[in-house]
Order: C-alpha cells, then sequence, then structure tokens
C-alpha cells in the first residue's frame, strides 16, 4: 500500500489563522493607543488653550490695576482715592471669575505656584479695601502711602507669579508633545514587532507549503514514474503477445487451413456425384475465406512484412491497405537514407502510424492525410498531419482515444524520443514523433521498462 501523504490544510490554516491573530491583536492595540492619544491631544491642547486664556485674562486684569494704581499716583484726574474703587471692584470680579475657570480646567496643574498667587491675589484685595476705607475718612496721604508701599508691590508680584503661571502652562504642553512623540515612537517600535512577527509566521507558512508541496510533486513524480513503467511494460508484454499470435496463427493456423484446402481440391478431382462436387466446392470457400481472414488478422496483430522487409516497404504496404480500407487518399513524403531500427524499434514507430491514421479515419472528418518521414543523420522524424476538425480535448471522443495519445506517448518514451501534437496552420491536427538514431555501426537497443517489480508496486 503507498504511503499516504498528510494534508497540508490543517497547518497552513493554522499558519494563517495566527498570522491574522498577531495582525488582528495589533490593529486593535493600534487603533486603541491612537484613539487615546488623539483623546489625550485634544484634550490637553483644548485645556492648555483656555487656561492660558484665563491666566491672559488675569494678566490684563493685572495690569488694569497697575494702569489705574498709577494714575491715582500722578494725580492726573480730579477724582478723589475712594472714586476708583468702583472700578477695583470690577476688576476683582472678573479676576475671580477667571480664577475660577482657570481652577475647572487645571485643578492640579499648578500646585504652589497657584495656591501662592490666590494668598497674595486675596492680599491684595485686602490691601486695596484698607486703601479705600482710609480715602473715605480723608486720609489721603496714608492711603497713597499704602498704594506705594503695598499695593504697587503686590501688583508686581501678582504679575509675575500669573507669568510663572503661563509658563507652567508652556511647560505642561511641551511634557504633552513628548509623551505623545513617546508613544508614536512605542506604537512604531510596535509596527516593527509586528513586521518582524508576521513575516516570521509568513515565512514559516511558505516554507511549510514549499516542503508540503515538495513532498507532493515527488509523490506524484513517483507516481508518474510508476504508471509510466507500467504502461511501457504493458505494451511490451502487450507486441510480444501480440507476435506469438501473430506467428501461431500464422505457423499453426494457417498451416492447417492451407492443408485443408489442399485436401479439398484433391478430393475435387476425383470422380465424385455433382451433388458432393457443390459442397466441396463451398466447403473450399469457407475454408478460403477463414485462410483470407487469419492472414488479415495476422498481420494485424504483427505484420511480417515489417521483420522481413523493413520500415520503409511496410510503410508503402500500410497505406495501401489504409487507402483501400478507409477511402482516404494519404500523400507520403520521404527524404533521407533509411537505416534498420531493428524490430523492436520498428513496431513502436509503425504503432505511432497506425494510431495516427485511425484518429484521422475515425474522428477528424478529413478525406486526405499526409505522412512525412525524414532520416536524419542522427534522428528520424515522422508527422502525420490532416486538415479536420483537429484534437479538442472537449469533443467527447472518448476514452478510448484518449488512450491512444496515451500509448503514443509511452512509444515515443521507450524510442527515448518525443511526440507532439500540434495544430497545423490550416487546423486539423499534426503529430509530430522524433527519434534518435544511433550511428551506423553501433547495435541498435531498445530502451529498456523498469523491472517487473516496479510496474507491479505501481498496481
Amino acid at each position: 500500500m503507498a504511503k499516504r501523504i498528510p494534508s497540508p490544510t490543517g497547518p497552513l490554516i493554522a499558519g494563517l489563522a495566527v498570522t491574522l491573530g498577531i495582525v488582528a491583536a495589533f490593529c486593535f492595540y493600534t487603533l486603541y493607543q491612537i484613539g487615546g492619544l488623539r483623546r489625550m491631544q485634544n484634550e490637553t491642547i483644548d485645556r492648555d488653550r483656555r487656561d492660558s486664556l484665563q491666566l491672559l485674562r488675569i494678566q490684563n486684569d493685572l495690569s488694569a490695576l497697575g494702569l489705574a494704581m498709577r494714575d491715582m499716583m500722578t494725580g492726573g484726574e480730579p477724582y478723589p482715592l475712594y472714586a476708583w474703587s468702583a472700578q477695583f471692584e470690577r476688576i476683582h470680579k472678573d479676576m475671580d471669575n477667571a480664577l475660577r475657570i482657570e481652577g475647572a480646567l487645571s485643578p492640579s496643574l499648578h500646585g504652589s505656584d497657584r495656591t501662592g498667587f490666590s494668598r497674595g491675589l486675596a492680599q491684595f484685595w485686602i490691601s486695596a479695601g484698607q486703601m479705600f476705607a482710609m480715602a473715605r475718612e480723608e486720609k489721603t496721604d496714608e492711603a497713597s502711602a499704602l498704594v506705594r508701599t503695598s499695593l504697587e508691590a503686590q501688583q508686581t508680584a501678582l504679575v509675575s507669579a500669573v507669568s510663572r503661571l503661563l509658563v507652567e502652562n508652556s511647560d505642561a504642553e511641551q511634557r504633552t508633545a513628548a509623551r505623545v512623540a513617546e508613544i508614536y515612537d512605542r506604537v512604531e517600535r510596535q509596527i516593527y514587532w509586528l513586521i518582524a512577527a508576521a513575516l516570521i509566521c509568513i515565512t514559516g507558512t511558505s516554507l511549510m507549503l514549499i516542503r508540503a508541496n515538495r513532498t507532493v510533486f515527488q509523490a506524484m513524480r513517483a507516481l508518474s514514474d510508476r504508471r509510466s513503467a507500467l504502461a511501457q511494460k504493458l505494451i511490451t508484454v502487450q507486441e510480444e503477445m501480440f507476435r506469438s499470435i501473430s506467428r501461431e496463427l500464422h505457423d499453426e493456423f494457417g498451416q492447417m487451413l492451407t492443408a485443408v484446402g489442399a485436401m479439398l481440391a484433391r478430393a475435387r478431382k476425383q470422380h465424385l456425384p455433382p451433388q458432393l462436387t457443390g459442397d466441396l466446392d463451398e466447403i473450399r470457400a469457407v475454408a478460403q475465406q477463414a485462410l483470407d481472414k487469419t492472414r488479415s488478422l495476422t498481420q494485424s496483430l504483427h505484420p511480417s512484412i515489417l521483420d522481413d522487409a523493413g520500415f520503409e516497404e511496410t510503410l508503402d504496404w500500410y497505406l495501401q491497405v489504409f487507402q483501400k480500407q478507409t477511402g482516404i487518399a494519404v500523400a507520403l513524403e520521404k527524404s533521407g537514407t533509411g537505416r534498420d531500427m531493428g524490430p523492436d524499434r520498428l513496431i513502436h514507430v509503425y504503432r505511432v502510424l497506425q494510431e495516427s491514421l485511425n484518429n484521422v479515419a475515425k474522428h477528424s472528418g478529413a478525406r486526405t492525410a499526409r505522412v512525412r518521414v525524414r532520416f536524419r543523420q542522427d534522428r528520424l522524424e515522422m508527422g502525420i498531419e490532416d486538415h479536420g476538425i483537429g484534437l479538442q480535448p472537449e469533443d467527447g471522443l472518448g476514452e478510448r482515444r484518449g488512450m491512444g495519445i496515451i500509448g503514443m506517448r509511452e512509444r515515443a518514451e521507450l524510442l527515448n524520443g518525443t511526440i507532439e501534437f500540434l495544430r497545423p496552420d490550416g487546423g486539423g491536427t499534426l503529430v509530430q514523433l522524433t527519434m534518435p538514431l544511433p550511428p551506423p555501426d553501433v547495435p541498435v537497443k531498445l530502451a529498456e521498462a523498469p523491472p517487473h517489480g516496479v510496474a507491479n508496486s505501481a498496481a
């Protein structure tokens, strides 16, 4: 029993599943990372932008306070100091609103700096309240001194604190950018790892496929060699059987029929009643028909002219017989000098010619054919051409024609030659056989079929 070849389908499907699983998992992970990165970028950028806007709003308010205190101290305006309390109150409310929004945007972003700023701002408003209280009590000098010694210094410190908060926002943006770059680098490295893993899986699957294909092709080659060996052995045995049967028919049965005819002829010469003479003539005619059928069958099984006269005379004889039997006109073209190829090789050339012309008669529908035989220096070329319907695998001509073509291929291999089935320019079929010819002084030897044990193993 032939060894069963394991199917590569299961391992290949497993390798494909692993590869697709790795790709799918990485794609999901990458999309998750990119989605989180996009959300972090959007949230951070939007938060920092709005936080910076509120800090700039506070900075503008502090600048407005500084300008107001400058105008209060220059005395250029004909207003008492407490008249500025409304403007200070408006700025106070605006700054409280900005601080509230900014604190909600980044409750833990600035830490101690924001706490110090809040305390300093609260102290500033306490000092401003004291200053306006003094101004209302007409303590203008003390109020002015409080502005110069305390409020202006506190306003300057608050401006510096807001600037530090803005710098912290800028640093946070840089840290976010660095984190984004780190994530991109990690994703890039993971892409490289994915490519490497995918390449490893693809390489492993490919190697597995190559190995499976090699195993399958080696098994197919071995089966093909065994089939070819079996076919060639069968052809060789068939020809030996045909030759043996032909010889038996010719030497035994043919001679017996010839002897029966001779005895009937001698009996016919005796003085016999007319009724018995008629019966003898009828029996003699039947014996002659049987002898003719035996000779025809003998020539079909193995033409003796092939052994006695050689290939060229056999070719002329067979073409005449074929034309009489089928009514198809066959033109013969010969070139070169004929050479003895040995009976074992000649029978295969003859069978190729016989099968090709039989296909012309049965399948082509052509009424003419052409046979070309060329003896080259080192090879024989024989072509059988017709202009009928041509070889069509889908025409449903049956298994017999296909087996005939297989037989011709195997005979060409036995001859160490090649055979081609071509379509000539005018349509139809051209069977072209090419076989090597040994030099004239080299003994003719047929290609040996493999040992009988090989053919049996193929069975």
